[in-house]
C-alpha cells in the first residue's frame, strides 16, 4: 500500500543532547541509519536543551539554524534524531517549507527497503499504517467535506475521517494476514518440538554481525552488509551438532535503542522464533565503543517480548579487529560455558561456538543407553510413543538395550510414572 516516501537525496540532520538519560540517542549511529536508508547526510545540526520545545522540539534560534542548513546545501529532507509527535511534525514543515521525518519515519523506511517476503513485507505496512494514522491531518488540511449527491446533501464526512475508516479497515485486514502467518509459524514450531528438534535464535544489536555468523554456521546465502538492519526477513536453516543432532537455527531482525514500540509489535510473528527457542546466541560487536550499552538495549527488547528467561551464550564476534584478542570460550565456576569470542568473517573461533552450543543444549537433553528389564515394558512403550528411542537391541540376559534421545523434563517425567530411579537402569 505505501512505497517508501521520496525523501530526496540530502538529508539535515538535527540531535538534541537532552537532561533525560532515557531519551538520549547517538548522533553517530543516527548517520548511519540515515546512510543505510540511502539519504546522503550533507549537514548536522546540534544542540542541547533540557527539554524538548513542545511547538518545534528545537528552540527558535536552532530553527533558524536548521533553515540556514537547508539553504545553504539545497537539502531536500530534514531527519530528527528523536520521536515527534504529530503536531512538531507538522509545525516543522510549515516552517521549513520542507519533508520532515523523525527518528521512527527512519527506521520505517529502511524497513520498507529491505523487506523481501511476504510476511515481511505485511509486518512493514502495518508499522507505517499505525505509525501515519496519528500523522493523517498532515496531508488532508486542504480538503473541504465531501459533496453528497441528489438526496445526500449535507456535510458529509470529511477527507480525513474517510481516510481514517479505509486505513482501519487495511490495518485489520492486514491484522488477520499476519495471524495466519503465527498459525502457520504455530505448526512448523509444533511440528519441531514433536520432532524433538531444538531451536537457536540469534539476537544482538544491528550490524553485529548476526547475518554473517549464521552464513558462516549454514553455509547459508543470507544477505548480508556492513549496514545497519540488513537482515529483516527471518531465515531458519537446519544444521547438524555432535552428541546434539539436527538443530534449527534462526537468523532474526537485528535491535537498536529505542526500537519503536509500534515495530516490535508488527514484528511479534517474527520475533516468537526467539520467544520460543531453546537457547539465544547473543551476537555483539566485540569492537564497537557502544558494546556494553549496545548489550543492556538488545536485553531490553528481549524483556520486552518475554525471552529473558532463556538461556543465552553471547557471541563476541568481530575479533580479527582487536588486537591480541584470540577466540576462546569463557565460562563459569560450574563449567557452564557463558561466553564465545570469536570471528566470524574468517571463521577463527566456530569450532568452539559449536562444542559451547553443545554443551548447553545437552543440558535439556537426555542422549543415552539404558537397560530396560522385561518388567518395565510399560516404560519402553511410552519411549516409543514419544518418538524417543533412536535404536533397540537386546542382551544375553534377555534385557532390553535402547539408545534414548528425549528432554530430561520428558526423562524424569517418565521414570516418575513409572516409579523407577536411572541409576537401576544403568
Amino acid at each position: 500500500m505505501f512505497e517508501r516516501p521520496d525523501a530526496g537525496e540530502r538529508a539535515v540532520l538535527v540531535h538534541l543532547e537532552l537532561m533525560t538519560e532515557s531519551e538520549r540517542e547517538d548522533p553517530q549511529e543516527f548517520k548511519e541509519l540515515v546512510i543505510s536508508a540511502g539519504v546522503e547526510p550533507v549537514a548536522l545540526v546540534q544542540g542541547s536543551r533540557a527539554h524538548p520545545s513542545p511547538r518545534f522540539f528545537v528552540g527558535e534560534g536552532k530553527l533558524e539554524e536548521v533553515k540556514e542548513a537547508i539553504s545553504l546545501h539545497e537539502a531536500d529532507v530534514v531527519l530528527f534524531n528523536h520521536a515527534l509527535s504529530p503536531s512538531q511534525e507538522r509545525n516543522l514543515e510549515r516552517e521549513l517549507k520542507c519533508r520532515v521525518l523523525d527518528r521512527t519515519g527512519v527506521i520505517l523506511d529502511i524497513f520498507a527497503q529491505r523487506a523481501r517476503t511476504y510476511e515481511g513485507k505485511l509486518q512493514v505496512e502495518l508499522a507505517q499504517l499505525e505509525h501515519m494514522s496519528t500523522r493523517l491531518i498532515r496531508g488532508w488540511t486542504h480538503l473541504e467535506r465531501q459533496k453528497g449527491g441528489i438526496g445526500l446533501r449535507g456535510p458529509g464526512e470529511t477527507q480525513l475521517e474517510t481516510d481514517r475508516r479505509l486505513l482501519r479497515a487495511r490495518i485489520k485486514y492486514i491484522g488477520k494476514r499476519l495471524e495466519k502467518v503465527r498459525t502457520q509459524r504455530d505448526q512448523g514450531r509444533r511440528a519441531r518440538q514433536r520432532a524433538e528438534i531444538p531451536t537457536v535464535s540469534l539476537v544482538g544489536y544491528t550490524n553485529a554481525g548476526k547475518s554473517t555468523l549464521f552464513n558462516r554456521i549454514t553455509e547459508a546465502q543470507v544477505y548480508a552488509a556492513n549496514q545497519l538492519f540488513a537482515t529483516l526477513d527471518p531465515t531458519l536453516r537446519r544444521i547438524t551438532l555432535p552428541d546434539i543432532g539436527p538443530v534449527v537455527l534462526a537468523d532474526t531482525v537485528g535491535f537498536i535503542r529505542h526500537l519503536p514500540h509500534k515495530l516490535v509489535e508488527a514484528f511479534r510473528a517474527t520475533l516468537e522464533e526467539t520467544e520460543n527457542a531453546d537457547l539465544l546466541l547473543h551476537v555483539v560487536d566485540s569492537n564497537s565503543f557502544e558494546r556494553e550499552d549496545n548489550m543492556r538495549q538488545v536485553e531490553e527488547v528481549l524483556i520486552e517480548i518475554g525471552a529473558d528467561e532463556i538461556p543465552t551464550l553471547v557471541v563476541y564476534n568481530k575479533i580479527d579487529l582487536l588486537e591480541g584478542r584470540g577466540p576462546g570460550i569463557v565460562r563459569d565456576s560450574d563449567g557452564k560455558p557463558l561466553a564465545v569470542w570469536l570471528s566470524a568473517q574468517t571463521g577463527e573461533g566456530i569450532p568452539m561456538l559449536f562444542a559451547a552450543i553443545s554443551e548447553l543444549l545437552a543440558r535439556n537433553m537426555v542422549h543415552k543407553t539404558v537397560r530396560l528389564p522385561p518388567n518395565l515394558g510399560r516404560l519402553r512403550a511410552m519411549l516409543y510413543q514419544n518418538g524417543s528411542v533412536v535404536h533397540e537391541g537386546a542382551s544375553e540376559d534377555g534385557s532390553l538395550v535402547l539408545e534414548v534421545r528425549l528432554p530430561r523434563s520428558d526423562w524424569q517425567q517418565m521414570l516418575s510414572r513409572v516409579g523407577v530411579r536411572e541409576e537401576a537402569l544403568v
